[in-house]
């Protein structure tokens, strides 16, 4: 008769408290720049191009490494790895601070995802391993979801109060004392965990993986800022291609990053993509909603943060209650509701104008984030549900990549979307005797725009306010029409592919504590058994 496993105490709880910080500060910095965009262009005056990169190298290098930085952590000890991954992020987040132009920025914010990316496996390989009785790693599982999910809609909150009182900078510092007290308390109240049985770190597969994601990243971006071109489609083959070797190598390898076998598990393939297609419209959706708020209502940084709240605080029920209706219905067809109440709040959006009333726009943000946090968190079930138990970490990560992946795809392609628009459009709302630079800074972003028409006398830059927010508004409408299309996509991937699917309740086998000497402490008789 196997033993009960032994349940965490206090110790392990403690511990655990200090891992979310981390995990907090990694998710609110996805979403933390939004309210500082027109403080950024007042200072740095960023093209629209490193606009969008100042937002997606974050997204792009923490999605790219996730997996990387996971095997890693498994061979070298992912306290080890959550240590070194708390420096690197401080660092850059001091560095971003005190950023003096925008290649400096830009660069900063590469380096705080691949800190980022460090952190998340590493939290959560520790918490499985910290818990191992079933219902307390569930529940310290669930609150780690939901740090992660919460600290993308609480960035903008703590960014607008910061903002409001002190300068764009802060918005970075602010990591700097979290990451120091992670680096003095892991240490005493975080046991070390390695996985003996890992293979060498295959340096080639973690080059690979990088290789195939940015330039597909790039080259769907630009495309869809610009249209085709050659360079473009180079770039996104050549992903593909360097992709398609990454796989064969992971075929061919004893010890793979990633095992192929999971995807020919029914429901694992297709629950990731479900994730990725929610993500990509409730993460690259966000920006429009925090800049009409803030540029074209008006609203203070602080006040705008606190009305972004407002879709947050109406969806925070439709977990649990997706949940229990799971108890009844297939799930597959709740996360196809989930996409078709998506669907509407889109449409609803569609309907915002520079002159209507908030809450119209509050009104489609909660309802398409209570269709997304639908297919969220029944999707997150299905896919550990899919995976073997000893290969639950790697599903984890790999559901991890899908939404960092969707959200980076989404900021990007739905932010691109919306400024082929707006350049497209201001330019015939632009009043006439306009000096040229004045226009051609109008012109990049809805931010220019506005820092263009301080200067200006009262009557031309009411005309110059106004064409620019008919022009951002009409951008938010061909973005939401695009992110219908996706929804329209993932309910017809959760059909076709999770009809059937249940999640399972599997016993995740842990990697095992290391010894001081860094040895794997030997499992019980009836373990090897």
């Amino acid at each position: 008769m196997t033993a009960p496993a032994p349940r965490a105490g206090r110790r392990e709880w403690i511990g655990f408290t200090v891992l979310m910080l981390p995990l907090l500060l990694v998710s609110m910095d996805v979403s933390v720049l939004y309210f500082a965009v027109p403080f950024i262009n007042a200072e740095l005056r960023p093209s629209a191009t490193q606009q969008l990169w100042i937002f997606d190298i974050y997204g792009f290098v923490l999605a790219g490494l996730l997996i990387t930085m996971g095997a890693l952590g498994d061979r070298i000890g992912r306290r080890r790895l959550l240590l070194i991954g708390a420096t690197a992020f401080g660092a850059a987040s001091l560095l971003a601070a005190y950023a003096d132009s925008t290649a400096t920025l830009i660069a900063a914010r590469a380096v705080l995802g691949v800190g980022g990316a460090t952190l998340m496996p590493s939290t959560l390989a520790l918490v499985r391993n910290m818990f191992h009785d079933a219902k307390q790693r569930g529940t310290a599982i669930g609150i780690w979801t939901a740090t992660l999910t919460g600290g993308i809609a609480i960035g903008p909150v703590l960014s607008g109060i910061l903002l409001e009182h002190f300068w764009w900078g802060s918005i970075f510092l602010i990591n700097i004392p979290a990451m120091l007290m992670l680096l003095l308390l892991a240490p005493l109240l975080v046991p070390e965990f390695r996985n003996p049985a890992t293979g060498r770190f295959d340096l080639v597969s973690a080059a690979l993986s990088l290789g195939a994601l940015l330039p597909v990243i790039y080259g769907i971006k630009e495309m869809a800022r610009d249209g085709l071109s050659p360079v473009r489609v180079l770039a996104i083959v050549g992903g593909l291609l360097v992709g398609a070797l990454f796989l064969h190598r992971q075929r061919t390898r004893a010890y793979p990053m990633v095992d192929l076998a999971l995807f020919r598990r029914r429901g694992f393939a297709g629950s990731l993509a479900v994730n990725l297609l929610a993500m990509f419209a409730i993460v690259g959706f966000a920006i429009f909603t925090t800049q009409h708020l803030q540029l074209v209502l008006g609203l203070s940084p602080l006040r705008a943060a606190l009305w972004s709240l407002v879709p947050s605080l109406a969806v925070g029920g439709v977990a649990p209650a997706a949940a229990a209706l799971a108890q009844r219905v297939e799930r597959a067809y709740l996360i196809g509701t989930g996409f078709a109440i998506a669907v509407l709040g889109f449409v609803v959006l569609t309907q915002v104008t520079p002159d209507s009333a908030l809450w119209v726009l509050l009104a489609g943000a909660s309802i398409y984030a209570g269709g997304l946090v639908m297919v969220m968190s029944l999707v997150t079930e299905l896919v550990l549900g899919a995976a073997p138990p000893e290969q639950a970490g790697v599903a984890s990560a790999l559901t991890e990549s899908s939404s960092e992946l969707g959200g980076a795809l989404g900021m990007a392609i739905l932010g691109s979307v919306g400024a082929a628009v707006y350049r497209r459009e201001v330019v015939d709302g632009l009043p006439a005797g306009l000096p040229a630079d004045a226009g051609a800074a109008a012109q990049e972003t809805l931010g220019g725009a506005l820092a263009v028409a301080q200067g200006l006398p009262a009557e031309l830059a009411d005309a110059v306010r106004h064409a620019a927010g008919v022009a951002f508004t009409d951008g938010l409408h061909l973005a939401a029409y695009a992110a219908m299309v996706v929804m329209l996509l993932g309910a017809v991937t959760a059909l076709l592919a999770l009809r059937g699917v249940r999640p399972a309740d599997p016993t995740a086998t842990e990697a095992l504590p290391a010894d001081r000497a860094g040895r794997p402490e030997p499992l019980p008789a009836s373990a090897e058994a």
